[in-house]
């Protein structure tokens, strides 16, 4: 059983198939979902070893369970990674450059598992609500490397707001809100050593409706996990709010020096929310 589930949880830890005696170092890393990757984790001539190490891992420990980021649509692994996927131990899937409701859907039906597509092309972003209306899509997540090159960006690494991928991130959040589908996945932060920078990375992406991050290291896990974590203060003032909306009984009430009204009750109520359950 996953720490948390796919829905709620709020870090996604990628660990290579090749390497399976990592999958359990990366379980113990506090991190709330273990992501096996055989994709770009695995080099063509692996893939079907890497593939049956971590069936072989599934099934000498059967109280553990993971997510698998599968081979995409075409290539020659996709449905042997599908039936793989069939595994008790695994919890869900990631398809990368997700582009069809067919693809999703098809992935669902064939592993019987939860997919979160991995939107990260041109035709990917063009079919967003489909993507997210897809049977077997339970949340969506955003893959900002290689839309990238797809669409021949150029991040600028002095620019701590990635404004080049603002549109792109802000189109997977207003689908995901359409579809009723839990707050999106955000991609990595690749400069494992610096966590100033994550810290500020994972809390942009919350502030920017995301509700969880891809990691690649498990010295992210922390800092993340901290981010997407509602603070001592926020709690404060969202149970503050709540208390004097209730004592003013539908009229005005005021907090901190200003007027609250429905909106900023309901932000309260989902920070209390998310409070508890990352207790």
């Amino acid at each position: 059983m996953l720490k948390t589930s796919l829905a709620d949880a709020r870090t996604f830890l990628f660990v290579p198939a090749s390497r399976p005696e990592r999958i359990a170092k990366a379980l113990a890393s506090g991190t709330d979902v273990v992501i096996v990757d055989l994709e770009d984790a695995v080099a063509p001539a692996d893939k079907d070893t890497a593939r049956g190490l971590l069936t072989a891992w599934l099934d000498a420990n059967p109280q553990a369970a993971v997510v698998v980021r599968i081979n995409g649509t075409g290539t020659a692994w996709m449905e042997a990674d599908l039936a793989a996927c069939r595994h008790p131990g695994v919890a869900g899937l990631l398809l990368p450059k997700a582009e069809t409701a067919d693809a999703v859907s098809h992935c669902h039906r064939v592993s019987g598992k939860p997919v979160l597509p991995i939107v990260e092309t041109g035709r990917g972003m063009d079919a967003l609500a489909e993507i997210a209306a897809a049977p077997g899509t339970t949340r969506l997540v955003f893959g900002k490397l290689d839309l990238a090159v797809d669409l021949s960006l150029t991040p600028d690494e002095s620019d701590r707001e990635e404004l080049v991928f603002l549109p792109y991130r802000a189109m997977i959040v207003l689908a995901s809100r359409r579809a009723g589908l839990p707050l999106p996945v955000d991609g990595v932060f690749t400069a494992i050593g610096d966590g100033e920078a994550l810290s500020y990375y994972a809390n942009r992406a919350r502030n920017h409706g995301y509700g969880a991050l891809l990691l690649i290291h498990p010295n992210q896990v922390g800092t993340v996990t901290e981010a997407f974590t509602p603070s001592a203060d926020e709690v404060a003032w969202a149970k503050a709010v709540i208390a004097a909306a209730e004592a003013a009984g539908g009229g005005a009430a005021v907090v901190d020096g200003r007027m609250i009204d429905a909106p900023v009750i309901a932000r309260a109520e989902r920070l209390l929310v998310a409070a508890a359950l990352a207790s």
